[in-house]
C-alpha cells in the first residue's frame, strides 16, 4: 500500500519533434541548429540502403561529423555498454534509427553516457520509439530496462508508409492494449497496490481518440498513418508522466511476453498483444471490449491474423505463464478464476477460435 505523500515531478518530453514528409534530409539541419555537431549512429539492418544516401547529404550539408557508424544486431546489454564506453570522448549526440533494436541500442547508450538521443523509426510496430524503456537482452533473457524518454523524434512519413501492412497492425495492436492497461493499472489502485496518475491516463486514452475518432480505419491511408505515428508517440509520453509502464501494458502485454518464451516462432509484438488485448477485453467485462473488437476488425487486423492463426497450446501456456512474468503486478490475470475463464473464451469465443487454433 503507498502511504507516501503525492508530489508533482519533473518530466521529460521530446525537444525536438518533427512529423512529415522528406524528414530524413533534414536531420543534419535538426542536428546542426540545436549544436549537436558530432555524432554516433545507430542503423538498423538494411536501413542504410533505404534512407542512407538521403541521411548522409543531409549531415554533409550541415557539416555533422559521423564520429561512430554501427549497424544492429545484438541488443544485449553487455554489448550495448561496451560499446558506449568505448564511443570518442568528444560525441554530442546519438541518432538510432530503424526499428526496435536499433532505437533500443541507442536509446540505452544514450542513457548510459548521458548524451541526448535523436529516435529516428523507420516502421510503427510500437510505441517504444518515443518511450522511456528499452526492450534488451540480460544474461540471454528479454527484459524491459529503465532508460529516457528521445531527446528528439524525427518521423518521415515518405519512409513510414513504405512499410510491409504487418508494422501497422503491429502498431495498431500496441495501441488498443491501452483499453486493457488502463483498466488493470485502475483496478490495481483502486486495490491500494498502484498510485494511478490521472494525466497519464489522460494522455493515454486521448492517443486512443486521435488515432478512431478522426480518421478512417484503413491503415493505408496517409491520414491513419500520421495518426497512428502520433498516437504511439504520445503513449510513450505518457508512460513518461505516469513514471511506470501502466497507462500502456498491462495483462494483454503480460501474455505477450509470455508468448516470447513458449512459443517456436513468436509473432510481432503487437500482433500479440492486439490479440490478447481482445481476450483480456472480454475477461475484464470491460465497457470497451466491443469497440475493441469493432476497431481490429474494420481496420483488417483480425483478418490479417486469421492467415497465420496463433497455435492453440502455446497461447493457453502463455496465458496460464502470464501471472508469473512480473510477480506482484495486478492484472485482471491475477484473479483465481481469469485462466479457467480465459481457456473457456478461447475455446467458444466465435473471433478467438479463428485467431487462436
Amino acid at each position: 500500500m503507498y502511504n507516501l505523500p503525492y508530489t508533482n515531478k519533473q518530466i521529460n518530453i521530446p525537444y525536438l519533434l518533427k512529423i512529415g514528409n522528406g524528414k530524413i534530409r533534414k536531420i543534419g539541419k535538426y542536428l546542426f541548429d540545436k549544436n549537436l555537431l558530432k555524432a554516433a549512429l545507430f542503423l538498423g539492418e538494411g536501413t542504410e540502403e533505404l534512407v542512407g544516401s538521403e541521411l548522409f547529404a543531409g549531415l554533409t550539408a550541415q557539416r555533422i561529423e559521423v564520429l561512430h557508424k554501427e549497424v544492429i544486431a545484438d541488443i544485449s546489454i553487455e554489448a550495448i555498454t561496451r560499446t558506449a564506453f568505448h564511443l570518442p570522448a568528444e560525441t554530442s549526440v546519438i541518432v538510432g534509427i530503424g526499428g526496435g533494436k536499433a532505437l533500443d541500442f541507442a536509446k540505452y547508450a544514450a542513457n548510459l553516457l548521458r548524451l541526448p538521443f535523436i529516435s529516428v523509426p523507420t516502421s510503427t510496430s510500437n510505441d517504444g520509439f518515443c518511450s522511456p524503456t528499452s526492450s534488451l537482452t540480460v544474461e540471454g533473457k528479454r527484459k524491459t530496462v529503465k532508460s529516457g524518454i528521445p531527446f528528439g523524434v524525427v518521423i518521415d512519413l515518405d519512409v513510414i508508409s513504405g512499410c510491409p501492412h504487418v508494422f501497422f497492425y503491429s502498431g495498431l495492436g500496441d495501441m488498443v492494449s491501452k483499453i486493457t492497461a488502463l483498466r488493470d493499472w485502475k483496478e490495481a489502485f483502486n486495490r491500494g497496490l498502484e498510485r494511478y496518475n490521472d494525466f497519464a491516463s489522460m494522455l493515454a486514452y486521448n492517443s486512443l481518440d486521435l488515432l478512431f475518432i478522426k480518421h478512417s480505419y484503413d491503415i493505408s491511408s496517409p491520414e491513419f498513418q500520421r495518426s497512428l505515428t502520433t498516437s504511439l508517440l504520445m503513449s510513450g509520453i505518457a508512460m513518461e508522466v505516469a513514471g511506470t509502464s501502466r497507462p500502456a501494458s498491462g495483462s494483454e502485454h503480460l501474455i505477450s511476453h509470455a508468448l516470447d518464451e513458449v512459443s517456436k516462432a513468436p509473432k510481432m509484438h503487437g500482433l500479440q498483444v492486439g490479440t490478447a488485448t481482445y481476450l483480456c477485453a472480454r475477461l475484464q467485462n470491460n465497457n470497451s471490449a466491443e469497440s475493441v473488437g469493432e476497431i481490429l476488425s474494420r481496420t483488417g487486423f483480425f483478418d490479417f491474423v486469421r492467415q497465420n492463426p496463433f497455435d492453440k497450446n502455446e497461447f493457453i501456456e502463455a496465458v496460464r505463464l502470464a501471472p508469473s512474468v512480473k510477480p506482484g503486478y495486478y492484472t485482471i490475470l491475477s484473479e483465481p478464476d481469469s485462466f479457467e475463464r480465459a481457456v473457456g473464451l478461447i475455446e467458444h469465443d466465435d473471433i478467438l477460435k479463428e485467431l487462436v487454433k
